[in-house]
């Protein structure tokens, strides 16, 4: 293959082959799922969204699993303060986080498991922790892993154990031997709710954030895999302690580790500033997709790579959307376009957008070859080649609607009004009343409708 990825624990970018030919096996932290979803959950879920349509175009099968965490202090918390049951609260909340990231064009992984439904294999894995001397019992009743017993740990953040410090979720609790020391099992607290208590050998209680990820990872894809990811935040303390959970329970002392490659996205901040409910700049998807299209919001991503920083403006968003309808109107220049066909990878154009692809999924090139893609178009009005542009977009998740579709959807004004007031105004310029004409495109125009005059006739798209 000629895919490089950027491997997180090597700091490198490296040659990709899956550890079992032909099939790459990839599991991404989800959500917990309490609340709606925010700009920062899409920004991850696109990221690795277009890694598995990616692997997939690449000839690769993929198994890809993203978990939905539904235990957790803040899920208790909230199903408390509402006054519904566990599973009621995230069974919402799951519901809605599908419906706002199926706006995006996010594809649904193979798998999804709930944390709750996997709580014996957790069980399981503590007890094999403790059988190798990495856990132990604290006298309140948690179950704690030992990290200074770990050889190697920190070696995804790139620090020394001593440099380490616990991270936010980690809390420094009584009965533990070390402050770095994290929990594998919580015991049960009196004021807790029935549903958030689970029977175990260590009494009752319910699993750590950490231990569900590597619990769900292994019951889903094996020992090893290929791919594990998330944002850049969960690279400590979560996922340098899923390596300690996971290498610890499976390949102490083998010289091997549970993943082969880690991928973390990078951060997002809103007008150059972290996103926070206290600064007033907290958006949910569902707040964005009230003034812009799921569709745009993608390409607005997708133009920034993975790694990198995302800035999340309005004048952001607007560029983005103003980019993608010069996509969509090269593509309706030759509408109706003929059936797809199998891209061919040897044209130019085509070529120069899988290298970036290739380039550990380098999506503000690749996106650079549509629009020189769309100039062809423009130019030559060639069907095979607006075929292929949006061929090539289909790869990443974009220009899959008719033109006409997305230049005026969404417009909140009715097409038959928009019809008549076109009418009206052929109507005047026949009569040659171009003062009656303009104002009718004048008035068109406040109401969010852009007419476009050509030889064949008026047009129009939205503003």
């Amino acid at each position: 293959m000629s895919l490089r990825i950027h491997n997180t624990l090597s700091r490198s970018i490296e040659p990709f082959e899956p550890i079992e030919p032909g099939h790459v096996r990839m599991y991404v932290c989800g959500m917990t799922i309490y609340d709606l979803c925010h700009v920062g959950h899409a920004r991850m879920m696109m990221a690795f969204d277009v890694v598995q349509r990616w692997l997939k175009v690449s000839g690769l099968r993929v198994t890809y699993v993203r978990n939905i965490t539904d235990i957790d202090d803040k899920i208790i918390k909230r199903a408390i303060e509402r006054g519904v049951t566990i599973r009621a609260l995230t069974d919402e909340m799951t519901a809605a986080m599908h419906r706002d990231i199926g706006a995006l064009g996010i594809e649904p992984p193979t798998f999804e498991p709930r944390a709750t439904d996997h709580v014996g294999a957790m069980v399981g894995l503590i007890e094999r922790l403790e059988a190798n001397g990495l856990a132990y019992r604290a006298p309140a009743g948690d179950v704690n892993f030992t990290v200074r017993k770990f050889p190697g740990y920190g070696r995804l953040s790139g620090k020394s154990i001593d440099q380490l410090r616990a991270g936010e979720r980690v809390a420094v609790l009584e009965g533990k031997d070390d402050p770095l020391d994290f929990v594998l099992w919580k015991a049960a607290k009196p004021e807790e709710p029935a549903d958030a208590k689970y029977d175990a050998p260590f009494g009752a209680g319910r699993p750590g954030w950490h231990i569900e990820c590597s619990a769900m990872a292994h019951a889903l894809l094996g020992e090893r895999f290929d791919i594990h990811g998330g944002g850049m935040d969960l690279q400590f303390p979560h996922h340098e302690n899923e390596i300690a959970q996971s290498d610890g329970a499976f390949h102490l002392g083998s010289g091997e580790s549970f993943v082969k490659v880690w991928m973390h996205n990078g951060f997002l901040n809103v007008d150059n500033e972290k996103m926070s409910k206290s600064l007033g700049n907290f958006f949910t998807i569902r707040d964005v997709l009230q003034h812009y299209d799921g569709e745009t919001l993608r390409f607005f991503m997708l133009r920034v790579h993975y790694r990198s920083p995302f800035n999340y403006s309005d004048a952001g968003l607007d560029d983005a959307r103003n980019a993608l309808r010069r996509l969509y109107t090269a593509l309706g220049a030759v509408a109706p376009l003929p059936a797809p066909t199998a891209i061919d990878w040897s044209d130019p154009h085509a070529a120069r957008f899988k290298a970036a692809m290739d380039d550990d999924f380098n999506t503000p090139m690749a996106t650079s070859v549509l629009f020189d893609l769309a100039g062809e178009v423009n130019r030559s009005r060639s069907p095979e080649s607006a075929l292929l542009l949006r061929a090539l977009g289909g790869t990443l998740g974009l220009l899959q609607l008719p033109p006409a579709d997305y230049l005026q959807g969404g417009s909140g004004v009715e097409e038959s009004h928009i019809a008549e007031r076109i009418a009206a105004r052929a109507a005047a310029k026949a009569a040659r009343n171009f003062a009656e004409a303009d104002s009718i495109r004048e008035a068109l125009a406040t109401e969010g409708i852009v007419l476009k005059d050509s030889a064949s006739g008026t047009t129009w798209v939205r503003a």
